[in-house]
């Protein structure tokens, strides 16, 4: 996935979101051949010439203004964060700029913080969606990270292939559609990361779901949101999302899910984080990591490569 080539798509994709009509553009009689906006359009809502937008969705113009990048954001009506997306990405196709991924390494402190609000489900992940550390009740509410290999400890890999995640979530496509978006955010940061090109690869070959929403271009950024749920234990769970952003070296983001004070949720939430530190006998799996050995405080994390 070079530089060049995820300008191009972003932008062809984005072009073929938008119907002339979006725009105040007249509907010219025949067939249309492309879907959405023609680059001669684009190129005249934006105020360049085709030659120059041309260049420019090829990833072959150099030192593109911001006026430039602002007037072909607002032809395809683009929102905040798909602009941000844009400038990223043409930034890398001039600067031709690419970086080794990181070691992922979360700081103690964070840890314990982990532990401490052992009474909400909560994890931190890394940079291209991996889950780098856990409590007990997120696993108990989610999945088992533990129980995957280190280098399978992907958010976004597991919304989209194990069939119980399509079960937890009742807005299961929109939840990992969104999964799928942040992941691409990430591209304008580095398209060249190999980390992203291998996991990319792998579940476009093994999700139909994730080679669509991957190709449909969309970027996304969640901070926050409700999310209903239906766990297999506790049954139904309507629960707010929090996501923050954790400074550093390399982008890392804090996770934790919660229930309305006095609600029923609230009280399924109690109710699996009682289970979860007191398991029935025979629980534990034989590798002793098992979700049900562990109190709700307990904290698991990885240190990763970026894989």
């Amino acid at each position: 996935m070079g530089h060049e080539h995820a300008v191009r798509d972003f932008l062809r994709a984005r072009r073929a979101a938008v119907a002339p009509v979006d725009v105040g553009l007249p509907i010219a009689p025949g067939t249309r051949r492309v879907p959405g906006l023609r680059r001669e359009e684009v190129a005249s809502l934006a105020g360049v010439s085709v030659d120059y937008y041309t260049r420019l969705e090829q990833g072959r113009a150099m030192h593109v203004s911001e006026s430039v990048l602002a007037a072909v954001a607002r032809a395809l009506r683009l929102d905040e964060e798909e602009a941000q997306h844009l400038r990223d990405l043409v930034g890398q196709a001039t600067n031709g700029r690419s970086r080794r991924p990181a070691p992922q390494r979360v700081r103690p402190g964070l840890l314990q913080l982990l532990g401490a609000v052992g009474n909400l489900p909560a994890y931190v992940l890394g940079s291209h969606g991996e889950v780098l550390a856990s409590n007990a009740l997120a696993r108990a509410l989610l999945t088992d990270f533990d129980a995957v290999p280190v280098a399978e400890r992907n958010l976004v890999r597991w919304l989209c292939t194990d069939p119980a995640a399509r079960e937890l979530f009742c807005d299961w496509e929109e939840v990992a559609s969104d999964a799928v978006a942040v992941l691409h955010r990430q591209v304008g940061r580095d398209a060249c990361d190999p980390v992203i090109a291998a996991l990319v690869g792998e579940l476009s070959v093994v999700s139909a779901d994730f080679a669509r929403w991957w190709a449909s271009q969309r970027v996304f950024a969640r901070a926050s949101g409700v999310q209903r749920l239906h766990h297999p234990i506790v049954g139904r769970l309507d629960l707010a999302l929090e996501t923050l952003l954790v400074p550093g070296p390399v982008e890392q983001s804090l996770v934790v899910r919660s229930a309305e004070p006095g609600s029923p949720s609230e009280q399924a939430l109690a109710l699996l984080a009682s289970w979860t530190a007191a398991p029935p006998t025979g629980g534990v799996r034989a590798d002793g990591a098992g979700r049900g050995a562990a109190g709700a405080g307990d904290v698991s994390g990885t240190r990763s490569g970026g894989s």
